[in-house]
């Protein structure tokens, strides 16, 4: 039960405030016209401290790792199967969740959907912690009324990518710290070493080596011009921050990254391996092709790329099958439109794309 403030007309016509305990917006409007009052204003009252702040800040700046995002999910799917009510079942997510952030988002969402606010919306209210697909996916589980079998799929998804980025991650590991310890070194000795030759070679009078003139001349440069090198540096880092958190920015960031050798093509395998797993999952959960086609836009993870299928989604409107705009789209290998070609024709479009996916997953974690 949780307390509302009212306003509300008595019998009388005289205007009445008070606070009153029930369920929801709804039954406390209930109890109000059962007294025989009318209702103009009921809200819920928040007691809001200051641990409450937090974990809502923390929800909202996405402070969750992807294990305890699977292990949430995983909580939700089970629940669902065994037909357990939902507000019951956040109940219970509340009680056995262990991340703070998470336990504080099913409080949140207990208290909306008590109030008639689908599971959909409540999600919505946290982008920072649920991605666009994971919103996109509930969304299509509540329409479809097959969110156990969304949810699965949702595990298995978000699972794999996580899975993938941690092979990354590790992969770079070692170049990114021969890189550190070769910027180190070269600092050192810009910075030290060179100072004490350069005293000596230049009462040498001897002719030096043309990259032993260029390191005494960054180190003359530095020397005396270190704060303006500095203050450039740390001026151009945050305009370029400020610029690729723009929609602009990040079209071009992305656009250069997929014309980077080697970087570039593992970009593109991964957004293939994306692409492709994800429409399979809304294929197979029943949701329309042009309906599958607006969330994966916001799937796909590289904005260049998302650019480029929003024109593929707006021909598919026109009429076209989906593999024909594919064919002649940028960023989109000739393999991904002959595949789900054969799956539109066949009528194995599902299969298809799994077969695509499995193909780049296999792709990305070679290269």
């Amino acid at each position: 039960m949780t307390d509302f403030s009212y306003k509300a007309i008595d019998e009388s016509g005289m205007a009445v405030t008070g606070v009153i305990n029930a369920d929801s917006v709804i039954m406390a409007e209930n109890v109000l016209v059962a007294r025989g009052h009318i209702p103009s204003k009921v809200k819920e009252v928040r007691n809001v401290s200051i641990a409450d702040i937090w974990y809502k800040y923390q929800a909202r700046s996405g402070v969750v790792k992807p294990k305890d995002i699977i292990l949430f999910t995983k909580q939700l799917r089970s629940m669902f199967r065994a037909g357990v009510p939902i507000v019951r079942l956040l109940n219970v997510i509340e009680l056995q969740t262990q991340n703070r952030t998470l336990r504080n988002i099913a409080s949140v969402m207990t208290k909306k959907v008590k109030q008639g606010v689908s599971l959909t919306d409540c999600v919505e209210e946290y982008p920072k912690v649920f991605s666009p697909l994971y919103r996109s996916m509930i969304k299509a589980g509540e329409i479809s009324g097959s969110l156990p079998d969304v949810l699965k799929r949702l595990i298995h998804v978000i699972d794999h990518e996580n899975k993938v980025r941690g092979d990354i991650k590790e992969a770079l590991r070692y170049p990114v710290l021969v890189l550190f310890t070769l910027s180190a070194a070269f600092f050192v000795l810009l910075g030290y070493v060179i100072p004490v030759f350069a005293k000596m070679f230049r009462h040498a009078n001897i002719e030096l080596p043309l990259p032993t003139r260029i390191a005494i001349g960054l180190y003359d440069f530095l020397s005396v011009y270190w704060y303006i090198l500095g203050g450039g540096i740390v001026a151009l880092v945050v305009a370029l921050v400020y610029f690729l958190r723009t929609e602009e920015g990040r079209y071009i960031g992305d656009g250069i990254l997929l014309k980077i050798p080697f970087i570039g093509s593992l970009l593109v395998k991964a957004a293939m391996a994306r692409f492709t797993s994800i429409f399979a999952i809304l294929h197979a959960s029943g949701i329309r092709i042009l309906d599958s086609m607006e969330i994966l836009s916001g799937t796909i993870g590289n904005t260049a790329i998302s650019r480029t299928f929003d024109e593929i989604r707006e021909r598919v409107k026109e009429g076209e099958s989906i593999s024909e705009p594919l064919k002649s789209a940028k960023h989109f290998p000739p393999m991904v439109s002959d595949m789900i070609a054969i799956g539109e024709e066949s009528g194995n479009l599902e299969e298809m794309l799994h077969e695509i996916t499995d193909h780049y997953d296999d792709e990305v974690e070679y290269q």
